[in-house]
């Protein structure tokens, strides 16, 4: 059997597949098809339904992040397998074929996950306060045979300001080599250089067109079909946006959500708060303690220009997202729209994170942090200049480039509701047209994957 390769090329559409010349040959020598998503359609969620084969309801990963009702907080972005539920693709491939060998080069969930080899993005947390970038690996010795080989992990070109196409050669390269040195049976291998851009300008403008472009070449290392069978999927399309929805303040302005303050910066306070959201792209999950303020909190979100749809627990079943996990009410924004997760109400007063790269201290989302702050980008380039110094002389420092307002209108791309169109929404692609169907569903995934790995056709 030829190894399978399955790259998750995020935002990828039959737009952009356009012109990326490359992808398009392995398409023609085997098949696209339109891909279906989940809801919310964002990363966490949507990898873990192709894993299992199961919708959020299941497997429980309602988004990127929520709050932990059992702790009282708000978390995005763990990296723990054992949140997923379900039967994961790989406990199902090694029931049929037992000694199954799996390399998840940075798909989400990954640590703790009982495949062969894992690398996904871990900084180092020094003592002092100090982060320098990283990865994680397992087994360990494979982190020192990929930094001698390519360098340590370029983590601050994966997210932020600096995002761009050298995280994705470096997890190329990465992946290419775990192929041909050790030959895992399936390489799953997430590809993320198409976020940023399209979220930065929006999927309409030049600057997609020569993300996608850029990319074809960088992912060419994984497509030689002779040496395995490539899949190649995406989790969502991203869409153009203008409009910001302040949801929290919203709650706030009524009443609901509650702040506690320290150093003069104001902090969320989900102990207190009567109802609160988690932003995540174009979906949050609205919190309610009490069960009686429930409609008036519909009726405050329902109100909200950007808002277009309110879902309750129907709505939520409907969509699979019927979870503990879920909040009481899930919010879907217009298309053009999307939600900050922004609960003060003068700048002044925000936490010191709020204008800092910190997806793990933030109660929600910030794609701000992709722009050096739009309000003043000269002066956030200086004080960006002014923290690599101090780094360089191994002394704190605070990358405070991100804006707050100015940054959120600054965003032009956003993903997280249904696709409204084919062109616009996630595709599968895979190099044997032995496995051709006319459209695959997101809990279809997991099943083809196993049949592709194992080399039976279906009806074999």
């Amino acid at each position: 059997m030829k190894p399978v390769v399955v790259l998750d090329v995020v935002g990828l559409t039959p737009r952009l597949l356009a012109h990326m010349p490359r992808l398009r040959a392995v398409a023609d020598k085997g098949f696209q098809a339109p891909l279906g998503t989940v809801l919310p359609a964002v990363t966490c969620s949507a990898q873990s339904t192709f894993l299992t084969g199961a919708l959020p309801t299941e497997h429980g990963i309602v988004g990127n992040g929520w709050y932990f009702r059992d702790l009282g907080e708000v978390f995005l972005w763990r990296q723990h397998n054992g949140l997923v539920g379900g039967e994961k693709l790989w406990h199902a491939a090694r029931k049929r074929q037992p000694g199954f060998t799996v390399s998840n080069v940075c798909w989400w969930y990954a640590m703790g996950a009982d495949v062969n080899f894992t690398v996904t993005p871990r900084p180092v947390y020094h003592a002092d306060g100090r982060k320098d970038p990283d990865c994680y690996t397992d087994p360990p010795s494979l982190h020192d045979e990929l930094e001698a080989k390519f360098g340590t992990f370029p983590l601050f070109s994966y997210w932020g300001a600096g995002a761009g196409i050298a995280s994705s050669e470096w997890i190329v390269a990465a992946a290419k080599h775990i192929l041909d040195t050790h030959r895992p049976d399936l390489n799953l291998v997430y590809v993320p250089h198409l976020d940023y851009d399209l979220q930065r300008y929006g999927p309409s403008g030049p600057e997609a067109i020569a993300a996608a472009v850029e990319l074809d070449a960088v992912l060419e290392p994984l497509l030689d079909t002779e040496a395995a069978t490539v899949v190649v999927l995406s989790e969502y399309g991203i869409t153009d946006v203008s409009r910001p929805v302040d949801v929290n303040r919203a709650l706030r302005a009524e009443g609901l959500l509650r702040v506690h303050t320290q150093a003069g910066m104001e902090y969320l306070d989900p102990w207190t708060s009567r109802a609160f959201a988690v932003a995540d792209h174009q979906v949050a999950h609205v919190y309610v303690r009490d069960p009686a303020d429930l409609p008036a909190v519909e009726k405050i979100c329902g109100a909200l220009p950007g808002v277009a749809e309110v879902l309750g627990e129907e709505g939520k079943r409907e969509h699979g997202l019927d979870h503990d996990r879920a909040g009481d009410l899930v919010l879907v924004a217009e298309p053009d729209s999307w939600f900050t997760y922004y609960y003060w109400l003068d700048d002044a007063r925000a936490p010191d994170f709020a204008r800092l790269v910190e997806i793990h201290r933030k109660p929600g989302y910030d794609p701000a942090e992709l722009f050096f702050d739009p309000a003043n980008p000269g002066a956030a380039k200086a004080r960006a200049g002014k923290a690599l110094l101090r780094k360089k002389m191994g002394m704190r420092y605070l990358m405070n480039v991100v804006g707050l307002d100015a940054g959120a209108r600054a965003v032009k791309g956003s993903h997280g509701r249904l696709p409204s169109t084919v062109d616009d929404a996630p595709v599968f692609i895979c190099s044997d047209a032995g496995y051709a169907r006319e459209r695959i569903e997101a809990t279809e995934v997991r099943d083809l994957l196993l049949d592709i790995s194992l080399d039976a056709p279906e009806g074999q």
